[in-house]
């Protein structure tokens, strides 16, 4: 961690005192240290910040962030696999033992480094300024990347962080991290809620553009949604697990207008007029990406639980908007470390940029493009589709049914208003959503059951569903959380008087199918991925004692559980 906790305002290296003579002073003044605090506008760091959420461009390091990490995490959780055999992430492996062990380090490095003392800085310097504002935004990014840290490698250094006196540090246990973010959510509020001193809409605006616009109540909102995702953790800790708390937090996000966080990806960092949306064929990162079977079949109908009968009501029509159709204007995808799978060249979907199945070249528009696969995609961090799944969940485990089931049918009500307002551009007119078949999709009861038929399994399909292709952390928590291929009867509900209650025993994830035999990578022993090491270059070069006491050097490490996944 050395490295990204030495980043553009501290070395590690201790000042020694000396003498300058009046030469060295000159030269002192003319050439100032580079890595001494140097205090800047706060304004001038939120904008990198932000970036830095989802990928990101520096001369100490590039590309952190949530996105490339995001696309090997999107292979565990079967949003794509590749269109050919023998890569590592299809396998539920990461990159650990190869050239490039640093890959799947992104996050790791964009909280640490990226993130970091700059927030530190803001935090510091905009208390000193009285800018409130800025502050609670800097802690209410702090809460998230904690969040999403310990989200994908559970241990993490969390109390000895951040401290440039240290070269090396402990790791604290994601019970402790989630205290921490918790507690970070509600200063973070305490400074958004203040006005006065410093605090200026407009003056935040300039350095937000990108994202809430300076707009105090979305940053709140922001907020409220790490805090409802943060209690949602708890489903297999028993008594630790409040449902409630997690309704409660869901609808403080879910008050007001257009409870949707997005970020617009719009810059450039090269000086040109390029876009930096990481799936976009501009640049050209997931050419070998295809969509999976299991996608492809809860989208066509040819899921258990999904299973409609009708041949009128067989596709869904979010189809058309998330993925691909192939020649004979079908769904199919693929299965991990199964290339073509055995489809016909007019049953192999296209690429996400609209291409062939077999062409892994980025066009050189975004034309054929769909959803968040274009340049400038909307890239959406919380919806309220997400919240309403949340409160869908934490009803259901309280057996309160007819409480689930509405919050369920506002989830995907809420995904069709997100999909039909920002990704409309590019869907065939013929295949767009109109009213008379969104009405079809709602009255048929193999979608929306009765309360009574309501199952667990319905809500986290329809989740899997509405956070397709952007939600790749959040999901990739809620299988660990379900182990994968749980039942239904290994998940407790509570009734009102305190009575477990143990629902009906089909497969959660109905028809999910991680790879196993000789499609899993063989120093997994057998097992699956629970989550990312720590960062390579920073880890496995200068904490070695702290991370042999982890036994992170284990080829099987990333098979661990994580605290949250544990009863």
């Amino acid at each position: 961690m050395k490295k990204y906790l030495t980043n553009i305002f501290y070395t590690a290296s201790a000042l020694t005192v000396v003498l300058f003579t009046s030469c060295e002073k000159k030269l002192d003044e003319a050439f100032p240290n580079p890595n001494a605090q140097v205090k800047q506008p706060i304004e001038s760091l939120l904008p990198g910040i932000i970036a830095n959420m989802v990928v990101s461009h520096s001369a100490n390091g590039t590309l952190y962030g949530t996105h490339r990490d995001g696309q090997y995490i999107g292979k565990f959780i079967q949003y794509w696999e590749t269109n050919s055999t023998l890569n590592r992430q299809d396998q539920m492996s990461d990159w650990f033992g190869t050239s490039t062990p640093d890959l799947m380090g992104d996050i790791w490095a964009m909280h640490y480094y990226g993130h970091g003392q700059n927030i530190e800085r803001m935090i510091e310097w905009g208390t000193e300024e009285k800018k409130w504002d800025y502050v609670g935004v800097a802690q209410a990014i702090r809460a998230w990347g904690w969040l999403t840290l310990t989200d994908v490698t559970d241990d993490v250094i969390l109390y000895e962080a951040f401290n440039p006196a240290q070269l090396v540090f402990k790791y604290d246990p994601q019970s402790e991290v989630y205290k921490v973010v918790r507690r970070l959510c509600m200063q973070a509020l305490d400074n958004l809620n203040k006005t006065g001193d410093g605090v200026n809409q407009a003056n935040l605006a300039i350095s937000d553009a990108y994202f809430n616009n300076g707009d105090m109540e979305k940053w709140k909102r922001f907020v409220y949604g790490v805090m409802a995702r943060t209690y949602n953790r708890y489903t297999n800790k028993g008594a630790e697990y409040k449902p409630d708390s997690v309704i409660y937090w869901a609808n403080k996000y879910l008050e007001g207008a257009g409870a949707t966080t997005n970020l617009r990806i719009t810059w450039s960092n090269d000086g040109g007029s390029g876009t930096y949306n990481w799936y976009s064929p501009f640049r050209g990162n997931i050419g070998t990406f295809r969509q999976s079977k299991f996608i492809a079949d809860l989208m066509m109908g040819d899921n258990s639980r999904f299973t409609r009968t009708n041949i009128a009501d067989t596709i869904d029509p979010r189809a058309w908007y998330i993925i691909r159709e192939n020649p004979n204007s079908t769904f199919k995808g693929i299965r991990p470390n199964k290339g073509t799978d055995g489809l016909p060249t007019n049953d192999q979907p296209a690429n996400y940029w609209g291409g062939a199945f077999s062409s892994t070249t980025a066009p050189s528009s975004d034309a054929g493009s769909r959803y968040i696969f274009k340049n400038k995609a909307l890239w959406p961090m919380m919806t309220a589709s997400e919240m309403h799944f949340l409160k869908a969940e934490a009803y259901y485990r309280k057996a309160d049914k007819p409480n689930a089931l509405t919050s369920y049918i506002a989830a995907i009500n809420s995904n069709f208003d997100h999909l039909i307002a920002n990704y409309e551009e590019s869907v065939p007119a013929a295949n767009k959503i109109t009213p008379a078949k969104r009405t079809v999709f709602f009255d048929n009861p193999t979608n929306i059951p009765s309360s009574a038929n309501l199952t667990l399994s319905h809500i986290m399909l329809q989740k899997y569903i509405a956070m397709y292709g952007w939600g790749f952390i959040e999901t990739w928590v809620d299988m660990r959380r379900f182990h994968y291929t749980d039942n239904e009867s290994g998940q407790q509900a509570f009734k009102s008087d305190g009575t477990v209650v143990f629902p009906q025993s089909q497969q959660v994830y109905a028809d999910f199918t991680p790879p196993t035999g000789t499609d899993l990578y063989t120093g997994n022993n057998a097992k699956w991925i629970y989550r990312e090491r720590p960062r390579y270059n920073s880890e496995y070069l200068y904490n070695v004692a702290e991370l042999n006491r982890l036994g992170a050097f284990a080829s099987d490490y990333i098979t661990k559980p994580c605290w949250f996944s544990e009863p």
